[in-house]
């Protein structure tokens, strides 16, 4: 496996990564999680996404107790190689509220 050094650098400095979940046909935004080291390594072992949860200070197996899973289709990284685009194939809601996904509230704009 090998994790470019953009990335690897910001692991190095202890930094987790953005990890933006879209759908990979329709290209709906699902989620937006993060990333550290061992879960990009293992979400690119498995083909199953796996996050860090940083409010349980531990991994996260998309789904491993709701049946809700990611499918790891594609891997991209931005030009500062501080987050990741994840093209998935979700089963069913992404969002812990039962909704497809977690950008399903709008703020509306006075123009």
């Amino acid at each position: 496996m090998n994790i470019p050094e953009e990335i690897s650098a910001h692991f190095a400095a202890g930094t987790l990564i953005a990890a933006i979940a879209q759908d990979f046909s329709s290209k709906e935004v699902l989620m937006v999680a993060w990333m550290n080291q061992e879960a990009l390594e293992k979400t690119l072992q498995t083909g199953n996404v796996t996050y860090w949860s940083r409010s349980r200070n531990q991994l996260w197996v998309k789904g491993e107790s709701s049946g809700h899973t990611q499918r790891l289709i594609s891997i991209r990284y931005d030009c500062d190689g501080d987050a990741l685009l994840l093209e998935v194939d979700q089963t069913g809601a992404a969002c812990h509220t039962g909704e497809r996904s977690c950008f399903y509230r709008e703020i509306g704009i006075d123009a």
